[in-house]
């Protein structure tokens, strides 16, 4: 045992002299910076393997594939703005949805609920978190779309509601609506439960000095509470919109898949993953295939400047909490 000391201390000794004094705390740093360099350079490559399979769609329509709605691979004519479009509304609609259910659930379960039941509404929110997506859709597709089609759609059509430009005349139960819908309860899981974690952060005795001053328990969680938490919900919220924006099968199997750009909710559109679900293994030539190909491209930059811009935000508001506090 004694040798066994000497050796590691003349070995300490002789890293020390050639500048590595913690070796365990250096081979630590360099296995963690090769682990952030390949995540890098996996992101990297991706984005260079869609941009070269792209390539001959991007050199022969230009921007044109961004303002074209026109999908047509008989005729070889290609453009993405009916896709991107039914990926923004139904993203757009399903967070209309999801935020407010969602922020309710955590508050619920972190100012007013304790104990036992408490502890059974968590595993139920962390249990639908975890249900892959063809369920969802299924649940979808034979559950939720007939109730849509025979008594939602209809009562919307027909409430004050029906006004509005996005809700026209009902006509099929797969839709931009229904879609949205199933992406709705999918993503609401995800925010109730980093919302969750985010009110847990609040320290006890802001909200202690908030009741001290008479403040009801309501109050507190509007001027305390969810001011202070305000940049987890809105990480929260982002993490949502990802979900929603990179959703396949069960949007797929509700939306309709018509290749067409509508604000109409009522009516079936399409989205870039589901065009991608659709088409992808039966691309018709090699133009179609590029375009396809460009049409990934196209949701891996969303996704990117959608999660760089939620960065930025976060960390204004971070920023401001932080001064606030202090």
């Amino acid at each position: 045992m004694a040798n066994a000391t000497g050796l590691g201390t003349t070995v300490d000794r002789l890293l020390a002299k050639l500048g590595v004094r913690r070796p365990a705390e250096a081979a630590f740093k360099l296995g963690t910076g090769l682990a952030a360099l390949l995540i890098a350079g996996v992101v990297l490559a991706i984005l260079a393997s869609l941009f070269v399979n792209a390539l001959p769609a991007i050199e022969r329509f230009g921007y044109h594939f961004l303002v074209s709605d026109v999908w047509d691979p008989t005729h070889e004519r290609f453009g993405a703005l009916a896709f991107v479009g039914g990926t923004l509304l139904t993203s757009a609609m399903a967070l209309l949805l999801a935020i407010p259910v969602s922020l309710g659930i955590a508050v619920l379960l972190t100012q007013y609920v304790s104990g036992r039941p408490r502890e059974v509404l968590v595993f139920v929110v962390e249990l639908l978190a975890a249900v892959p997506s063809v369920v969802y859709g299924l649940w979808g597709l034979f559950v939720l779309a007939p109730i849509l089609a025979n008594t939602v759609d209809p009562a919307i059509a027909n409430s004050p509601l029906g006004w509005l430009p996005i809700f026209g005349e009902p006509s099929l139960s797969y839709n931009l609506f229904t879609a949205s819908l199933v992406l709705a309860v999918m993503v609401t899981p995800i925010i109730t439960s980093f919302s969750r974690e985010s009110l847990l952060q609040v320290p006890r005795d802001q909200r202690d000095a908030g009741m001290a001053l008479g403040l009801t328990r309501w109050e507190v969680v509007r001027g305390v509470v969810l001011p202070y938490a305000r940049a987890g919900i809105f990480s929260a919220a982002i993490l949502g919109l990802g979900r929603a924006l990179g959703e396949t099968m069960a949007v797929t199997m509700l939306i309709g898949n018509t290749p067409q750009l509508v604000f109409d909710f009522f009516k079936p559109g399409a989205t870039m993953s589901s065009l991608l679900a659709n088409e992808f293994n039966q691309s018709a030539s090699a133009i179609h295939t590029a375009s396809l190909f460009e049409i990934g491209l196209l949701l891996f930059l969303l996704s990117f400047v959608v999660n760089s811009l939620a960065r930025v935000v976060i960390h204004q508001l971070s920023h401001r909490g932080g001064a606030r506090s202090r």
